[in-house]
C-alpha cells in the first residue's frame, strides 16, 4: 500500500525549505518551513539545519515517527552519497550522507539529486505532466541544476549548469545569482541565457523548455526575450518543486528498499 504523505527536503544555496507532501496530489499538508542555509555549508552544518526544519515539522502535528523523507542535495547522487559538490561544500563528496540524515532523523531517509527532484514533480503535478518527446528542465537560482526526460522516464545527474560556456562553467554565467553579481538587466541576461539554451538544445533537441528555481518567479519579466527552438514555460510549481519532488523519490526509494529487503519476501 502507498504511503499518504512524506517530507519533502530541498537544500538550496540560500535556504533549505521542507514540507510535509500529500503524495496522491502533490500539495503540501503542512506550512513549508525554511532556514537560512548554514556558511560553510558542511555536512555537519547543513544535516543540524535540516533536522531542524524536521522538528518544526514535528511540531507542526504532521509528521509519525516512521514517515519517509526525501532531500534535494545540489550534486551528483550516487548509492547515498554526493559525487560532486559544485554548489555545497567540497567535504559532502563520498560522505555517507544518506546513512547520516537517516540516523540524525530517526526515520528512513533518501537523498536525490534537487533538480531531479524538482523534476519529478514537475512531471506528475506540473509543467512536464503528460509530455512525450525529450523534456528538460532548469532550476535557476545559486546555480543552474538540469533534470532530463525521455519520454516520460529521468535520465539522472545530468548537471548541464556545468557544461563549458563562453570557457566556463555556465552557471557561473547565467545563473539567478550570477546576473547579480554581474549587474546586468533582464533583457542582457536573457541574450546570454538564450545563448547558453541554443548550446543545449544542439546537444538534446528538447520538445519543451521548463524553467524553474528561484527565477521562474520573474518569469513574466524575460520570458518573451527568450529565443529557442523548442517552447519554454515556467515551473508550475515554481519554489515548491524540490519539496514536492525530493518527498515522492525519497518515498519511492524507501518503499523500493523495504521491498527488496529480506523481511519483505
Amino acid at each position: 500500500m502507498l504511503r499518504s504523505m512524506a517530507i519533502g527536503i530541498d537544500v538550496g544555496g540560500t535556504g533549505i525549505k521542507a514540507g510535509v507532501v500529500d503524495l496522491a496530489t502533490g500539495e503540501l499538508r503542512s506550512r513549508r518551513v525554511r532556514r537560512v542555509t548554514p556558511q560553510p555549508p558542511t555536512p555537519e552544518a547543513i544535516i543540524e539545519t535540516v533536522a531542524a526544519c524536521v522538528a518544526d515539522l514535528i511540531a507542526g502535528g504532521h509528521v509519525p515517527s516512521q514517515m519517509p523523507a526525501g532531500c534535494g542535495l545540489p550534486g551528483v547522487v550516487k548509492d547515498g552519497r554526493l559525487r560532486t559538490a559544485a554548489n555545497i561544500d567540497p567535504s559532502w563528496i563520498d560522505t555517507p550522507a544518506q546513512q547520516l540524515l537517516a540516523d540524525r532523523l530517526g526515520r528512513p531517509v533518501a537523498i536525490v539529486n534537487d533538480a531531479d527532484a524538482a523534476g519529478m514533480a514537475e512531471l506528475a503535478f506540473g509543467a512536464a505532466r503528460d509530455r512525450a518527446g525529450t523534456v528538460l528542465l532548469l532550476t535557476i537560482g545559486t546555480g543552474i541544476g538540469s533534470a532530463l526526460f525521455v519520454d516520460g522516464r529521468l535520465v539522472p545527474n545530468t548537471e548541464l549548469g556545468h557544461v563549458q560556456f563562453h570557457g566556463r562553467s555556465a552557471e557561473t554565467l547565467v545563473s539567478g545569482v550570477s546576473r547579480d553579481r554581474r549587474h546586468i538587466g533582464w533583457k542582457r541576461w536573457a541574450r546570454d541565457f538564450s545563448a547558453y539554451l541554443a548550446q543545449l538544445e544542439g546537444y538534446l533537441w528538447p520538445d519543451l523548455i521548463i524553467l524553474g528555481g528561484g527565477i521562474s518567479k520573474e518569469f513574466a519579466r524575460y520570458s518573451d526575450r527568450l529565443v529557442s527552438r523548442a517552447p519554454i514555460v515556467a515551473a508550475s510549481l515554481l519554489n515548491t518543486a524540490g519539496i514536492v519532488g525530493a518527498a515522492m523519490l525519497g518515498d519511492e526509494a524507501v518503499r523500493n528498499s523495504t521491498a527488496s529487503s529480506p523481511q519483505a519476501r
